[in-house]
């Protein structure tokens, strides 16, 4: 296993859309996710997606027990998730502090569906189907969107609520956020 650079906002490759995984339960394929893992723990990550260790897969890493970068946050389950498709249920949208990996030492306010179905294969190709909402359903939604070449940044809508989290969280550890 290795942790990978991840890429940093600027970076065109964050911007293009990933192909879709065509081959599932190769050893190439579980040592990315084994890396992706790694990479995302090393980095105190909640999740992680392939295109931001510039990996261009429709594949997303997420879920943890306890994160420093979001203290008062619920576990969410490790999950490996392969070509995703998100549907979104009834519980409208709610509004939520956000960081990225790729846009270290910053966070924003950005508006996400509650609660939402999400679909997609794991490691071996077994079809994954699930409910999820509240912190959850936005750690999924936040890991998909890099697979559209979106970040988090593109989708705050009032600048008066984005900037460093080291003026925004004081209490927070500045190094668990870079």
């Amino acid at each position: 296993m290795a942790v990978h650079e991840i890429l940093k906002m600027g970076d065109p490759r964050l911007l293009r859309v990933a192909k879709p995984v065509t081959e599932f339960g190769t050893p190439e394929l579980k040592r990315l996710i084994a890396d992706m893992f790694e990479t995302m723990a090393a980095a105190n990550g909640a999740g992680l997606a392939a295109p931001q260790i510039g990996v261009d897969l429709r594949l997303v890493i997420f879920g943890y027990t306890k994160n420093v970068r979001y203290p008062d946050a619920p576990p969410v389950p490790p999950t490996v998730l392969i070509n995703p498709v998100i549907e979104v249920l009834d519980g409208g949208r709610t509004e939520g502090w956000e960081g990225c990996l790729s846009v270290p030492g910053l966070r924003g306010v950005v508006a996400r569906d509650e609660r939402i179905r999400y679909t997609g294969f794991d490691a071996e190709g077994t079809p994954i189907d699930r409910i999820a909402e509240g912190f959850h359903a936005r750690v999924v939604q936040h890991e998909c969107d890099h697979l559209d070449g979106i970040l988090y940044p593109m989708r705050v809508t009032d600048f008066t609520r984005f900037g460093f989290t080291s003026v925004l969280f004081p209490e927070l550890d500045p190094s668990a956020d870079d």
